[in-house]
């Protein structure tokens, strides 16, 4: 299969018909083989029954529902997870992203890239509470990940499923992809869409969503860090570790030698033990070192059933 579209929804009633309707219409004349994934993060409304609705009128249409609500990364994995096609595509479900610029993504692939991310840049939200927290966000990212993106909660991207099954998700990792992609050293491309207002629904987001950006930003810096090399993270507390102990150990010994003072045990313990960690974390660096250089992230497919019972999916 060349494409599949994943698509989570939370709450989307009124959306997930134009949704389906809006990608069928922009994929229909492309030539296309695609399947569309509408990941329902436990919606409280009728989005679920809406979608399982489409599927006699979609052929291409899967639905995988989350048992609760998880959260827009979980969904966007959930649906990375079981899609099937060589290039996949991630958008909101609320049509502010338009499925008319797909093809266009698709065809950035085509050109050798693994990884385009959209970049709305006329963008049709609020000043105060959207647009200028990711501005800032945006900038903070660039800095501390050296992934100079524009618009890195744009969900509208495209990746090679080569490149993206690669990559582990959780929190609210979902902006950070291509910081956490950069590790594999992918070709990256940056392009223009179309931002559209809301017309259905309420917003996700808001200005509560800032403390998370921020851990996983920590979390980002500390795993792009660490992967270049683990064996320096742990080299640097053992050398601290290892100047302790031999600053304990050298009072120990001028007790014992150099003066008529009793040995402090407790000096000489201490020495010991930092001793012993300087070792066990130089030990544990070298093991991460290995483990690191010789590992692959690995992930099962599952196969795309083609009645419509089996194509709701639940995780």
């Amino acid at each position: 299969m060349d494409l599949s579209v994943i698509v989570p929804v939370y709450n989307e009633q009124d959306n997930v018909g134009r949704l389906c309707s809006a990608i069928a219409n922009a994929l229909r004349s492309s030539g296309l083989s695609y399947e569309v994934l509408l990941v329902d993060d436990g919606s409280k409304d009728e989005t679920f029954n809406r979608a399982v609705g489409l599927l006699g009128e979609y052929p291409e249409l899967r639905v995988v529902r989350l048992r609760r609500n998880c959260g827009q990364t979980p969904a966007m994995a959930a649906g990375i997870e079981h899609a099937r096609g060589e290039v996949l595509v991630t958008m909101d479900g609320d049509l502010q992203n338009d499925p008319e610029d797909i093809p266009i993504f698709i065809a950035k692939i085509n050109e050798g890239y693994d990884l385009v991310v959209g970049w709305r840049h006329d963008r049709k939200d609020k000043l105060i509470t959207r647009k200028i927290p990711s501005r800032i966000a945006n900038w903070l990212i660039g800095k501390v990940t050296g992934v100079p993106i524009k618009d890195n909660g744009c969900s509208l991207k495209a990746f090679r499923a080569s490149v993206i099954k690669r990559v582990p998700l959780y929190s609210e990792m979902h902006r950070f992809i291509p910081a956490m992609a950069s590790l594999a050293g992918p070709r990256l491309a940056e392009i223009k869409v179309r931002h559209h207002p809301r017309q259905y629904g309420k917003s996700k987001y808001g200005l509560s969503r800032i403390y998370k950006v921020l851990l996983d930003l920590f979390a980002i810096k500390t795993i792009i860090g660490f992967s270049a090399r683990p064996l320096a993270w742990f080299v640097a507390p053992a050398v601290i570790s290892l100047l302790i102990s031999g600053v304990c150990l050298g009072i120990s010994f001028y007790d014992a030698f150099a003066s008529d003072r009793f040995v402090d045990t407790t000096t000489a313990g201490v020495g010991v033990l930092f001793g012993a960690l300087a070792v066990f974390l130089v030990m544990t660096g070298i093991i991460a070192e290995l483990v690191y250089k010789t590992s692959e992230y690995r992930l099962e497919h599952v196969a795309v059933p083609a009645s419509v019972e089996d194509r709701l999916l639940s995780e």
